[in-house]
C-alpha cells in the first residue's frame, strides 16, 4: 500500500510537469517527462495495482500523441517486455505506422491478444507482419493469417520458427505456395510437425520438379530420368511411412479391430469424416486389400477417380465414399454439384468392373520379390491406367 501511495504521489508531481512540458511544445521537455514517468513504471513493474497501471496509461497516452518517432520506438523498447504495461499505451505503439515503434511491441509484449495481433498482420505493412513472426511462440490462428496475408519473407520465416503452430489449412497453403518455391519446400518438410500426408504432397510436387529438369538437360534419357526419380520418391515415402509414430498407431488399433472382428466399413466412414489420414489409408487398404502406396496416392490426389474405383472394388457404401472424397488432405474443395456428379459415376461403376481393371493392372505390373506389393516403380503407371477406366 506504501508503494502505490508514494507511487501515486509521485505520479501526480509528474503530471503536472508533464503538462507544462506538452505545453511549452519544446521536444527535449516532453522527451524528458517520458523518460522519468516511464522510469517510474518500470521501477515498480510487477507490483501496480490496476489502478496505478490505469493512471499510467493515461498519462502516457497524452504524452505519446505529442512524442516524436524516436521517442515513441524508445518507450516501445523499455515495454515490449514488461508483464503489466498499460494497455491503452502498448495497442497504440504495435498499431503505430512506424515498424520501429510497432516492432519490440509486437515481437515481444506478451499482453497482445491473438486479436491484437491478427487485426495487426490484417491492417498493417508487411514490416509489422515481419516482427510478429519473430515472438516466440505463434498460436495457429495467426500463423492462418500471417500465411495468408505475408509475402514470401514472412512465410518463410513462419515456417522456419519451430514455436510456430501451423494448423492443417496453413499447412495445405504452405504446401500449395511450395509448389513454385524450392526453398520453402525444404524448410517445411524440415518442420517435426508436419503432416504425413502433407510431406507426401509436398514430395510428389518436389520429384516433379527434379524430373522436369533433369528431362530438360537431357530430354534423351527422360524415361531413364522417370523410373530414377520415381523410385527415390518411393523409397523416401515408406521410410517416412515406418518411422512415422501417428502411422505405426494406426496401424496398430485396425489389426487389432480385424484381430477381434470388430473392424467393418463403418470403422473407415469415420475416420474419414474424422480426417483422419493414417487411419483411412490403412483401413481402406485392408478393407479391399490394396497396396498401402495406392491408397495414399488416391486421398491425395485432387482427382476423385482413384477413390472411385478402390471404393467400388471395396464394395464401398455411397457414404463412405463421399466422406473420403471430402477429406481435405487432397484438397479437392468440391461443391455440392460436383461431389453429386461424381458419386453417380460411382454408384453406375459396376464391382466387377473395377475389380477386373485393378486385377489387370495388378498382373501386368507384377510385384516385388520380397513382397505382395506392386512394384514401387511402377506404381505411378498403375495409378493413371486406373485414371482410364472411368
Amino acid at each position: 500500500m506504501q508503494v502505490d501511495t508514494t507511487m501515486m504521489q509521485d505520479s501526480a508531481s509528474l503530471i503536472e510537469e508533464l503538462e507544462s512540458a506538452i505545453a511549452a511544445g519544446t521536444p527535449d521537455k516532453r522527451l524528458n517527462a517520458l523518460t522519468r514517468i516511464t522510469d517510474l513504471f518500470i521501477a515498480g513493474t510487477g507490483h501496480h495495482s490496476q489502478g496505478v497501471i490505469d493512471l499510467f496509461d493515461d498519462v502516457l497516452s497524452a504524452l505519446i500523441a505529442t512524442i516524436e518517432v524516436n521517442a515513441r520506438a524508445q518507450l516501445s523498447r523499455r515495454l515490449a517486455r514488461c508483464t503489466d504495461s498499460p494497455p491503452k499505451v502498448l495497442r497504440s505503439l504495435a498499431f503505430d505506422d512506424s515498424v520501429a515503434v510497432a516492432g519490440p511491441v509486437l515481437t515481444n509484449s506478451s499482453q497482445l491478444t491473438d486479436k491484437d495481433l491478427i487485426d495487426n498482420v490484417n491492417t498493417k505493412s508487411q514490416g509489422h507482419i515481419e516482427a510478429i513472426t519473430q515472438r516466440q511462440s505463434l498460436s495457429e490462428p495467426v500463423t492462418d493469417a500471417l500465411i495468408e496475408r505475408g509475402n514470401d519473407r514472412v512465410v518463410r520465416l513462419v515456417v522456419k520458427n519451430a514455436g510456430a503452430r501451423i494448423s492443417h489449412k496453413g499447412f495445405g497453403k504452405l504446401v500449395g505456395k511450395a509448389a513454385n518455391d524450392e526453398g520453402l519446400a525444404r524448410y517445411i518438410g524440415a518442420r517435426r510437425d508436419i503432416p504425413r500426408d502433407f510431406f507426401l504432397k509436398l514430395l510428389e510436387t518436389a520429384s516433379a520438379k527434379v524430373r522436369a529438369k533433369l528431362i530438360a538437360s537431357n530430354p534423351t534419357l527422360a524415361d531413364a530420368v522417370r523410373e530414377t526419380v520415381s523410385g527415390i520418391a518411393a523409397d523416401i515415402s515408406v521410410d517416412v511411412r515406418n518411422s512415422s509414430r501417428d502411422h505405426a498407431k494406426a496401424r496398430a488399433r485396425i489389426k487389432r479391430l480385424r484381430r477381434t472382428g470388430q473392424f467393418s466399413e463403418a470403422d473407415l466412414h469415420a475416420f474419414a469424416n474424422a480426417q483422419d489420414f493414417e487411419r483411412v489409408a490403412i483401413a481402406f487398404a485392408a478393407l479391399g486389400d490394396f497396396p498401402i502406396e495406392l491408397v495414399e496416392r488416391a486421398l491425395l490426389d485432387k482427382s476423385p477417380d482413384l477413390i472411385l474405383i478402390l471404393g467400388k472394388a471395396a464394395q464401398c457404401c455411397r457414404a463412405t465414399v463421399r466422406s473420403m472424397l471430402l477429406m481435405k488432405s487432397a484438397g479437392r474443395c468440391m461443391s455440392a454439384m460436383d461431389l453429386d456428379e461424381t458419386l453417380i459415376h460411382f454408384e453406375r461403376l459396376k464391382v466387377k468392373t473395377a475389380r477386373s481393371a485393378l486385377e489387370f493392372y495388378r498382373l501386368r505390373l507384377g510385384v516385388d520379390d520380397n513382397s505382395n506389393a506392386p512394384s514401387k516403380l511402377a506404381l505411378a503407371w498403375y495409378a493413371e491406367a486406373i485414371h482410364a477406366t472411368l
